[in-house]
């Protein structure tokens, strides 16, 4: 639908402004910044897991392994709240990740407002507990206030790998452990400086037709970011830690766990990933682990607020980095099949 205001100067939001107060219009740059990369950057780390689900799943009907009771295939994604932020990372993705609509549910006070997705097969009502229960990945996209009640409906409903996203900037991660019960959590931490090129995010109002914008995904490739955000390098060791707790998760020795965990970014990058056991964990256990035993189950908690073996060796391995880096923009850029 065509906007009928947009060449009307008058009656555009800076119109209204005082002198001082359109020297604030950066922040509104920059919220429209976090919006966008935090929607890019969960999407990413969707499609990464069910890539990586798939990839399992190819494997195990190839040796002819029975299912183990309670699996299921398709990876189920939860989004508690449809807020502005709610909705657009649903809309990110569908965009931007192959994941079935069917298999994305929302819960919010409010699903009767849900009219962006009434042509799509995602469910909205309003029962935290049941989407909970439901999850294997659950985005709480709640305000700071709501967090206590919301906790209180999540506590015990939530599967032991249920993998908790954080946008609630506010709440520390140890604090959201507390208060869940549960420590598979993980919490983008993104910090902001003033820069001259924050106007880059003014044009990403509307993430889900942003994401086709080549200036707006090299600017918030998670390695990279400009404008005036960044994010902590503990967000990617989180994020490789949960795709090889997917390998534990599955039995799957160390050597296959590699293997298959460089596979997908060569999927995505068409480059290999540099990986060893020495990467993720320190050198002696490395040494000593087995090519058929499965690695250690990673503490999310630890990765997030530790120093850890990936995260030194992250630090001084820019061929790793660019790696990454390669697969986050070449996934961004790839529409969804």
């Amino acid at each position: 639908m065509a906007d009928i205001v947009a060449d009307l100067s008058t009656l555009c939001f800076e119109s209204g402004l005082a002198d001082d107060e359109k020297k604030l219009l950066y922040l509104r740059a920059r919220s429209a910044g976090l919006t966008f990369c935090g929607c890019a950057h969960a999407a990413f780390v969707c499609e990464l897991i069910d890539s990586l689900r798939c990839a399992i799943r190819r494997r195990t009907a190839k040796i002819r392994k029975p299912v183990a009771p309670g699996e299921h295939d398709d990876l189920r994604v939860g989004i508690l709240g449809m807020g502005h932020l709610g909705k657009q990372l649903c809309l990110a993705l569908l965009e931007k990740t192959k994941i079935k609509p069917s298999h994305i549910k929302i819960s919010t006070r409010r699903p009767e407002l849900a009219v962006e997705f009434v042509h799509t097969e995602v469910e909205c009502f309003f029962d935290n507990r049941r989407l909970a229960a439901w999850a294997d990945v659950l985005f709480l996209c709640c305000l700071p206030s709501q967090i206590p009640k919301v906790c209180v409906d999540l506590r015990s409903h939530l599967a032991k790998h249920c993998l908790v996203y954080s946008f609630t900037s506010a709440i520390p991660v140890t604090r959201l452990a507390k208060l869940l019960g549960h420590d598979y959590i993980l919490k983008p931490k993104y910090d902001v400086v003033s820069c001259d090129t924050v106007d880059v995010w003014l044009s990403c109002s509307h993430v889900a037709s942003a994401l086709a914008d080549p200036l707006l995904i090299e600017a918030s490739c998670p390695l990279t970011m400009k404008g005036g955000i960044s994010l902590g390098l503990n967000w990617v060791c989180a994020v490789l830690y949960i795709l090889l707790n997917i390998c534990t998760s599955a039995s799957l020795g160390s050597s296959e766990a590699l293997l298959l965990i460089k596979s997908i970014f060569k999927e995505k990058c068409g480059d290999t990933v540099q990986l060893n056991a020495h990467s993720f964990i320190n050198s002696s256990y490395a040494s000593s682990l087995l090519s058929d035993e499965p690695f250690p189950w990673i503490s999310l908690m630890d990765a997030q607020i530790r120093e850890t073996p990936l995260l030194c060796f992250l630090s001084s391995s820019k061929s790793v980095q660019q790696c990454l880096s390669a697969a986050y923009k070449s996934q961004m850029e790839t529409p969804a099949k």
